[in-house]
């Protein structure tokens, strides 16, 4: 139905005559192909073969010509077959039929444009139809360079062409996207007069909404003389591709109100355009009304029906999509893809995979549907029935056709973890691009253990002279996540400077990310630098979670704290959550309480990251209750904030509260963090009962084989003292990571099996497993806890001899606790004094710590003026020395002050409540507290405290002391 509208004027380009001029000359005319070679193709199509029988040229002519206009779709074999049947008849020779051949080569599936083309050199003297012909079936079958030389041709010869060239060429700049041509052949038509037609106008609207340039689509349409349902279809198809969903709506409602039938084109559009917008859901529901209104839900071509099932699929009603495709009678093969691809993208994979092999029994698949299934099952890690699908590829030749199916396997073997599939199907793929090369380098760089393998492959792709792109530069550059990989990916970062990829942002945050994974978080920064001006969120939280991740939180602050008060780029969810973990690690209180504002004003504070984030940094400020005011605030909870909840209890020493959460929690199933918080709430208060019920919730969720589960479940029974428990627990660990290594090591050294620890530490080492810090802090203290200093001295040595670890702070420790405890005292002073100064001032506190339990009063007082010069506010270096002077059964004592400061009164305060709130323990008469420490400060009374003994007394307790065994203070820190 047409309306008459006002004429507006169209918008052309002035400079687009130019364009034509190129357009109007007159090519070298190509030589003509024959068609001899033709005639070897065998005949397969009964009807084409029998039209050789029995009637006339001319009838034979008429046959031909009905068959190639059937609506029926025909393959290029068909197509073949008649034009051999054609040529052997003699009706070749006829206009109508060499027409009609042209027009079925352009429109079949898989036809050859080379015999298309033989077949329009043949003609002797080719009229206009035969040339739109000709264009036409190159612009159809995308070949479209050689449809403008054929075009160019045309004008030549001819001098002239007709609307139906512009349209089609027209349709040939529309498939290929290119608006410049559509532009220019506009000009072309606008110059001849042509535009005024209502085909052309209605190819004009469609060209420029597929090229991108939906506002010139729009003032073409609003500019024609009038309108029918083809006019309204491309405005409506035109939106939804350039996806304004709802202006396409909106069409779509004025279409109806100008009552304008709506055809089946018409429905499709709309529904696609219902199926992308959340919005327009309930519009989609009343379109489907109109659809079952006029009968379209039955009719033979399914292009609405397929469009329902994309809709209800799109939406996430794929049991309403699979009503829709149960219904149809006559499937095609775009229904059969739409609804494996729902299914799909409803992660219904394995009912996916029901339809798919229905499908096969009818259908050939073809490469989407291939592609959809093998991605569907890549996702969902289907190892077994990918290879199935991949069997099915090999049995038919697909692999043979294009790259696209070989590359999904990759992907799919990739994802699955199978390398050595993934490389043997590379290896043996017969066709092999740039996106087989980048999918294998993509993901080898994601895995850690195949970064030299990434890295070798994009030297064998340069070897080769393939040339890059920019997904292949950011494929390779994840590869170099370690310090060693730093000159390799300098050498990228050289590639990149050399062949021009380091103009874009991607590129750089890239870089920027490989810099600080590596370990040069300067470099990094000159990058970010360099971008400065076009930098973006994404930049920004490239470097900050790049050091929050690299242990480098303060320059993580600092990148924050320029971003927003220098560029004022508004921080996102990802930016607050990695610097709210940088202020809890820093535990900095003040500034994390700032951001969370920042996070409420930005309205980012209802964010569950973000709300978790501020969970975990609470926790570390030891500020339970901020924590749990948050945890109570959160609208939606996921098993995350319930893990940090536990956790965040469990390091603060509240076990009993994670244990209270825990029993709290009904609606998610725990995994693997989740229980190893709630193992190690078990072992801080030894609570045998709720780590057995744990354990056996272990087993049933089949947890019981996680590395970290198996670990703190053997750190629970052994702090439990069930150290058979313990064992039977790693034993049956059917993967022994060094943690549970450790932890084993670690129990038998706690309950005295120091030798039994030693032989559990050699067997790790001839498993291939390697030493960390942690193992030898075990052994260590195993060694220490059975009396073995001769072992502990030969692993200590071997610690940095054999195994090239430094030795920390804890492993000083740990010797000192061992001389200690031999009574090795003076040995363990000259090993403190032979550290270095930094590496010494953690370990004094541990030789103070022997010297109380061995009652040494003279170096304890000598390490002690040490220790409070060094630290005056520890309050427990007092508690320690006090301790020391009960061991004396002394009445007083003091520590004379040198050149240290004066601690506070708060301090000393502290300290005394510590002494009065302990004094039932200590063995009486004990020193005052004002006589405890000698400063220049007024004394401190203390109530019930007895009063200070003789010289004489002391004399004699301090005899008995030293004749008797030293006993264990009650007082601990």
């Amino acid at each position: 139905m047409l309306r008459q509208a006002p004429r507006l004027l169209a918008a052309v380009n002035p400079s687009l005559p130019t364009v034509i001029n190129l357009l109007l000359q007159p090519p070298t005319p190509p030589s003509p192909h024959r068609l001899l070679a033709f005639l070897h193709h065998a005949p397969t199509d009964m009807d084409a073969r029998h039209l050789l029988d029995g009637p006339p040229r001319r009838t034979r002519a008429s046959f031909i010509v009905r068959a190639l206009r059937d609506e029926a779709p025909l393959d290029g074999e068909a197509v073949a077959d008649l034009h051999c049947s054609s040529i052997k008849s003699g009706a070749v020779l006829d206009p109508p039929v060499r027409t009609s051949l042209l027009a079925a080569y352009a429109r079949s599936r898989g036809a050859d444009v080379r015999a298309a083309l033989a077949l329009f050199h043949e003609a002797a003297d080719p009229d206009l139809i035969l040339w739109n012909a000709a264009v036409g079936t190159l612009a159809r079958r995308c070949h479209l360079a050689d449809a403008v030389a054929l075009f160019q041709q045309m004008t030549a010869v001819l001098g002239t062409f007709d609307s139906t060239t512009v349209v089609v060429m027209l349709s040939g700049a529309s498939r290929a996207g290119d608006l410049e041509l559509g532009m220019a052949i506009h000009a072309a038509a606008v110059k001849r007069g042509l535009d005024t037609e209502l085909n052309l106008c209605n190819a004009l609207v469609d060209m420029y909404a597929k090229c991108g340039h939906f506002c010139a689509s729009e003032t073409v349409f609003w500019s024609m003389p009038c309108w029918d349902t083809t006019s309204w279809n491309s405005m409506i198809g035109g939106s939804t591709f350039n996806g304004l969903s709802e202006l396409s709506a909106l069409y779509f409602r004025d279409m109806a109100l100008l009552a304008i039938q709506a055809d089946e084109v018409t429905l499709s559009s709309v529904l696609s355009a219902s199926s992308r917008a959340e919005d327009l859901f309930s519009f989609g529901k009343s379109v489907l009304v109109c659809v079952i209104k006029r009968g379209y839900e039955y009719t033979s071509s399914c292009s609405v029906t397929n469009s329902l099932i994309t809709f209800y699929s799109e939406l996430g009603f794929p049991e309403d999509a699979e009503k829709v495709f149960l219904r149809i009678f006559n499937r095609n093969l775009v229904s059969w893809n739409a609804m494996i691809k729902g299914l799909v993208e409803n992660e219904k994979v394995r009912e996916a995979l029901v339809i798919f092999q229905k499908m096969t029994s009818e259908f050939q698949p073809d490469l989407a549907t291939l592609v959809t299934v093998i991605s569907g099952c890549a996702d969902q890690g289907l190892l077994c029935e990918g290879k199935e699908i991949h069997g099915y590829i090999v049995r038919k030749g697909l692999l043979n056709e294009k790259s696209c199916t070989g590359n999904s396997l990759l992907g799919l073997y990739m994802k699955c973890d199978d390398s050595s599939s993934v490389n043997l199907l590379f290896r043996t793929m017969p066709i092999r691009d740039l996106i087989s090369w980048n999918t294998m380098i993509s993901g080898h760089s994601r895995d850690d253990t195949l970064r030299v393998e990434a890295q070798a492959m994009f030297k064998e792709l340069l070897s080769e002279g393939l040339s890059c792109t920019l997904t292949t530069i950011l494929a390779v550059i994840p590869s170099c996540s370690r310090p060693e990989d730093l000159g390799f990916g300098k050498a990228v970062h050289s590639f990149i400077l050399k062949n021009g990829f380091a103009s874009g942002v991607s590129v750089v945050n890239a870089l920027m990310h490989m810099h600080i994974c590596c370990g040069d978080s300067l470099a990094a920064f000159v990058l970010l630098g360099c971008i400065m001006p076009v930098s973006d969120i994404i930049s920004w939280n490239t470097v900050i979670v790049g050091c929050v991740h690299n242990a480098l939180p303060g320059d993580a602050l600092e990148a924050f704290r320029f971003m927003h008060s220098t560029l004022r780029v508004n921080p996102d969810s990802i930016t607050l959550v990695s610097v709210l973990s940088a202020c809890g690690t820093l535990k900095l209180q003040s500034l994390g309480k700032s951001i969370h504002c920042m996070s409420l004003k930005h309205l980012l504070a209802c964010n569950l990251r973000v709300k978790n984030a501020l969970l975990t940094m609470y926790f570390r400020f030891a500020d339970t209750e901020s924590a749990e005011l948050i945890f109570y605030s959160l609208g939606d909870r996921n098993l995350c904030s319930w893990n940090c909840m536990i956790s965040g209890f469990a390091q603060n020493t509240e076990g009993w509260r994670a244990l209270q959460f825990y029993q709290k929690m009904e609606d998610f199933a725990p995994n693997e963090m989740f229980t190893v918080g709630i193992i190690c709430a078990c072992t801080q208060l030894g609570d045998l009962r709720h780590g057995k019920s744990i354990h056996g919730r272990v087993v049933k969720s089949d947890l019981q084989n996680n590395v970290f589960v198996s670990a703190s479940l053997v750190d629970m029974y052994s702090n439990c003292g069930r150290l058979n428990s313990a064992v039977k627990v790693f034993e049956s660990s059917a993967e022994k990571s060094i943690a549970c290594w450790n932890s084993m090591i670690s129990a038998l050294g706690f309950h005295g099996h120091g030798l039994r620890s030693i032989e559990l530490f050699c067997k790790m080492i001839q498993s291939g497993i390697k030493a960390t810090r942690s193992t030898f802090i075990a052994l260590l203290s195993a060694c220490s806890h059975s009396g073995l200093t001769d072992e502990r001295w030969k692993y200590y040595h071997l610690m940095s001899e054999k195994f090239g670890i430094t030795p920390t702070a804890e492993h000083h420790v740990c010797m000192v606790d061992m001389l200690g405890r031999a009574d090795r005292l003076q040995d363990a002073h000259k090993f403190v004094e032979s550290l270095p100064s930094k590496e010494a001032h953690g370990v004094w506190g541990a030789l103070l710590s022997a010297c109380s339990y061995m009652s040494e009063l003279k170096m304890g007082e000598s390490i002690a003026k040490h220790l409070l010069c060094l630290e005056p506010e520890n309050s427990g270096y007092y508690v320690t020395i006090s301790n020391l002077y009960a061991y004396q059964d002394m009445s007083c004592g003091a520590v004379q002050r040198h050149s240290c400061d004066k601690p506070t009164s708060a301090i000393l305060n502290l300290t005394f409540r510590y002494i009065t709130r302990f004094s039932r323990f200590i063995r009486w008469p004990m020193p005052e507290p004002e006589l405890l420490l000698q400063w220049d400060l007024p004394a401190v009374k203390v109530p019930g405290a007895d009063p200070p003994c003789d010289a004489k007394d002391t004399e004699q307790r301090s005899v008995r002391q030293r004749t008797r065994e030293p006993k264990k203070s009650k007082i601990e820190l």
